[in-house]
């Protein structure tokens, strides 16, 4: 190591991309855009680019067959009582539906998990509010 990198003071907070690998492009395309919904930006080879927020998201094939399932990644939603029955009505089938996952101090947090074509999982969250909360307990 030089003088340079011993000093240089790291610290990575912003994610800019996230990446999965998928076996049909053209079918998790249609699954990440007509399904979910996700603001497509662009086609390279063999890869799709969406908008999420501040992140862009990329799907794209391997050359070699990868095992899905190791990376979950968690999408917030305002309402996930609404965004499950939206997202059911859009044919996408769920593994788990919405469910109370812990009590905070200030929020309930809320989870269901769906999966891609490929079967990575999804997870969509929500952080209800206390007085928000009991009302979703009701329903």
């Amino acid at each position: 190591m030089n003088a340079e990198n011993e000093t240089l003071d790291v610290h990575l907070e912003s994610v800019g991309q996230i990446a999965i690998t998928v076996s049909d492009l053209e079918r998790s395309k249609s699954f990440y855009w007509n399904r979910l919904g996700m603001k497509f930006l662009f086609d390279a080879p063999n890869m799709a680019f969406f908008q999420c927020g501040s992140i862009r998201f990329m799907i794209g094939t391997a050359s070699r067959p990868v095992q899905p399932g190791g990376t979950i990644i968690y999408f917030r939603v305002d309402d996930i009582h609404a965004t499950h029955a939206a997202l059911t009505a859009r044919g996408v089938e769920f593994m788990q539906k919405p469910h109370l996952v812990a009590r905070m101090p200030e929020h309930d947090l809320w989870m269901a998990f769906l999966a891609d074509p490929d079967q990575n999982p999804i997870g969509l969250m929500c952080e209800l509010q206390r007085d928000d909360a009991s009302a979703a307990e009701a329903a």
